[in-house]
């Protein structure tokens, strides 16, 4: 395995609980750079009621990069309010650039101010600290990267105090987002509320406690209707006019005016809406299918240098999660953030609609990630920049 072809190479867990197991990741490579993005005043947007924007640019930060390397395969994650990505040190001019332009982008289109940084792992290893990543395959067509170490937290930290930060260019062409949409409605909770969770690793917590915490955590979503998966099997509704119809245009509009995007989308939209009304394939398309591979394809659950989960929960499992956090808290040995709502919502990339390889993100709809760790911030007096 070269540096170039370690993420290609790693092996896919296909079992989610295996990831609770530190042994399933690997570090990534000397030279490789940890990119990060976060969206200032994330909080503020929560309370204004902006947070299908946020979730959109968190997701428009994978999208360009997706699109930036042409299908090339890379670790990142989404993180509600921000996206984390690493890269060898062959892309990095391009993260750089695709940053910079998404800096410039977001400010331009949303109102939205993105923090973004790039360093290298090696800065990371000089604090004592590791990113190790795994590969789960949610299906033989998409996978997800899953981070571990504590790396990513410091990077993320050293970002919003300004360091190895990436500058607006306001010159660069919008970002390509193709494939970006956010056209669901959000999802309500069927078994009463959205529950979402934040839970990282206290200082001085060794893995392999956090590993068996969180392997106790698991077991108790296992307890709820498919593993608490927030998307109901017959997928997300499509309500007509999409509510993210105006986010979306203004993310794929690129010189054309937006007014005559919005036109394109919604009658796209409609006629999409037809066909998942009907539920009959047209052409190469199986909107019965399609469903079917988004909801397989959503990361309502993940590592992120420590675990998250968006659950679709019972007051019941709801109070013994909130227990078992609360004694683990207890013991040192981990630091948790929970906010809870009504609904989740959906942000997704799909290159093609009739290919098997579209991926959807998963938050809470009423704040989900970014509530969490701010709750988390709260609670455990972390400082939080909001600014």
């Amino acid at each position: 395995m070269t540096p170039d072809s370690f993420y290609a190479s790693l092996p896919r867990v296909r079992e989610f609980s295996n990831l609770s197991d530190p042994s399933v990741f690997a570090p990534l490579p000397g030279g490789w750079l940890l990119c990060c993005t976060d969206i200032v005043n994330s909080t503020g947007l929560v309370k204004a009621g902006r947070y299908k924007t946020v979730n959109m640019v968190g997701a428009a930060v994978i999208a360009a990069m997706r699109n930036a390397l042409g299908g090339e395969a890379f670790p990142y994650v989404f993180g509600g309010d921000g996206a984390s990505f690493a890269v060898p040190p062959r892309h990095q001019a391009t993260a750089q650039r695709v940053l910079g332009a998404l800096r410039s982008w977001t400010e331009d289109e949303y109102g939205i101010s993105l923090r973004a940084a790039v360093l290298p792992v090696s800065a990371i290893r000089a604090e004592g600290l590791e990113v190790q990543v795994a590969r789960y395959a949610v299906s033989d067509h998409a996978d997800f990267a899953m981070f571990n170490g504590g790396g990513l937290a410091w990077a993320e930290a050293q970002m919003k105090a300004g360091a190895f930060a990436v500058a607006p260019d306001p010159q660069a062409d919008p970002p390509d987002l193709a494939g970006l949409s956010c056209r669901w409605s959000n999802t309500p909770a069927r078994h009463g509320i959205i529950l979402s969770v934040v839970a990282q690793p206290a200082p001085g917590a060794s893995p392999q406690d956090f590993a068996r915490f969180a392997a106790e955590v698991l077991d108790l979503a296992a307890e709820l209707e498919d593993n608490g998966h927030p998307v109901p099997e017959t997928g997300p509704k499509l309500q007509f006019p999409p509510a993210g119809l105006t986010l979306e245009a203004k993310a794929s509009h690129g010189r054309m005016p937006v007014l005559l995007r919005q036109l394109h989308l919604f009658i796209h939209s409609a006629l999409a809406g037809l066909i998942f009304l009907t539920r009959r394939p047209v052409g190469g398309f199986d909107p019965v299918h399609y469903l079917s591979m988004l909801r397989a394809h959503s990361d309502f659950r993940k590592f992120d240098d420590g675990l998250k989960m968006t659950l679709d929960c019972t007051p019941e499992i709801r109070n013994r999660i909130r227990q078992h956090l609360q004694q683990a808290a207890g013991a040192g040995l981990v630091h948790f953030g929970l906010h809870e709502q009504d609904a989740a919502m959906v942000t997704c990339i799909v290159p093609s609609p009739v290919e098997e390889d579209h991926i959807h993100f998963v938050d809470g709809a009423a704040g989900g990630y970014t509530q969490a760790a701010a709750n988390l911030a709260a609670a455990f007096g972390i400082r939080k920049e909001t600014a």
